[in-house]
């Protein structure tokens, strides 16, 4: 009889203690979505292990990544990763996106099974595995219908169905060229309701190629025409689906300096999210600059080149990337503007004549450009003629500010190319950024 009732109070412990690995919300999560990730029915006090392992797409095959902490649960054995700070591991603060963004890239094979877009979380006590979770990132809603588009080269159009009217939101993307960032951008942005055109403008040559992917664009960064955005207006004006009286423009980087140009000389946008964003006009590049030491400037409005600020040992930057020293775009940059400020005054965007919305954002350790300095200088400029801006100034994070926080950020500055931040900045700033940028899109359009 003894016998018994010690088996049964055996039995009462384990059961008490089954641990589980909760996610929530359950199920696949859009991209940027608050998520929440807590293990309960431990041990009080008990030190935990959490392992967590994705594949990354890459351009030769997917690569594992992986990341892992120690953590000790409370005195009710449950550990909440929003709430607990790790006691050793990939990163340092409680932060619930910490095992994603504090991955590195794994010389072990991916288990059999595993695809890109899927976490898969083990949580250990002494070796042993206790629980399993498998977290979904999906970066649009099924439902979201995406078309491409004969008018403009490489162009989509995103949009939930409806028969609504949906406000506009035209992305541009940076200096990467070609279309993988807008194809990227556009359903995540029509999961929220918008109707999204995604507008490449430029197409260099592949890294090491002469192979272009959208031949019919500029292949080199040089007098882009601003003026083109209003083809895309007309574009989107004659669909029954859009509200074109309601357009925003969301622009990163280079794409950044485009919609800030725009803001200032169309009346009839709406609001601009200016991402890694520039208060001047820069010097452009590319094949088409012949001799490569001439300057040409990167944009221009209705055929006229616009003034803009030079580099200042460019190429000689560059050359880093054949003798492995650290390249930094920034360094020619504030050479160029230190050495002209004349070129500067002449090159600033006007964004005080701007009437509508903006929201600016910049890392103040930004290697590409002084993103930090040019996001204050806007809103500085634009306080003076009285109009508000969204300013958000990250103080150690860099230029990779597009993302959600939850992709790993630990290899932005792994070789001779720096954009600059610590990876735990840069993706709470992304975090932050795409959190902010949802909000003033809804307050605006």
């Amino acid at each position: 009889m003894k016998r018994i009732i010690l088996l049964a109070t055996l039995w009462t412990g384990l059961v008490s203690h089954a641990q589980t690995l909760t996610i929530a919300p359950a199920g696949p999560v859009l991209t940027g979505d608050p998520v929440a990730i807590t293990l309960s029915g431990l041990p009080p006090k008990a030190d935990v292990q959490i392992v967590a392992e994705r594949l990354m797409k890459s351009a030769a095959q997917p690569v594992l990544y992986r990341a892992e902490a120690a953590y000790r649960s409370d005195a009710e054995g449950t550990l909440d990763l929003a709430q607990s700070a790790p006691r050793s591991g990939s990163y340092r603060k409680a932060d619930v996106r910490g095992l994603f963004w504090s991955m590195t890239p794994s010389k072990d094979a991916p288990a059999a099974g595993m695809v890109p877009g899927v976490v898969q979380l083990s949580a250990r006590i002494d070796g042993k595995e206790v629980a399993h979770a498998r977290m979904q990132f999906v970066n649009t809603l099924p439902d979201v219908k995406v078309e491409a588009v004969d008018a403009f080269p490489g162009a989509v159009f995103a949009a939930l169905p409806g028969s609504g009217k949906r406000p506009v939101v035209i992305v541009l993307s940076g200096s990467d060229g070609g279309s993988s960032a807008v194809r990227e951008l556009a359903p995540m942005l029509a999961a929220h309701g918008y109707a999204v055109l995604g507008l490449p403008y430029y197409s260099p040559a592949a890294w090491n190629s002469t192979e272009r992917e959208l031949p019919m664009l500029p292949r080199s960064f040089v007098d882009i025409p601003v003026d083109r955005l209003e083809q895309a207006r007309a574009w989107l004006a004659a669909r029954s689906d859009v509200d074109a009286a309601h357009i925003g423009l969301l622009g990163y980087s280079k794409g950044a300096e485009f919609a800030l140009i725009a803001a200032s000389k169309m009346p009839w946008i709406s609001a601009v999210a200016a991402i890694a964003a520039t208060d001047v006009v820069w010097q452009g590049w590319g094949p088409d600059v012949n001799p490569p030491d001439s300057r040409r400037s990167s944009f221009s409005w209705r055929g006229q080149a616009l003034p803009f600020v030079p580099n200042q040992d460019f190429l000689q930057e560059m050359a880093g990337f054949q003798t492995g020293a650290d390249v930094r775009y920034r360094r020619p940059q504030d050479k160029g503007r230190a050495a002209h400020p004349e070129a500067a005054v002449a090159a600033r965007i006007r964004v005080e004549d701007f009437k509508g919305a903006m929201l600016v954002a910049g890392g103040i350790e930004d290697q590409m450009w002084a993103s930090g300095m040019m996001a204050q200088n806007i809103a500085e400029r634009r306080a003076a003629a009285g109009r508000d801006t969204v300013a958000l100034v990250y103080t150690d994070a860099g230029h990779m500010l597009n993302g959600s926080g939850w992709n790993p950020t630990t290899q932005y500055d792994v070789g001779a190319f720096k954009t600059g931040g610590t990876p735990e900045a840069n993706a709470r700033a992304q975090a932050d950024t795409w959190r902010q940028t949802l909000a003033f899109f809804k307050r605006s359009l």
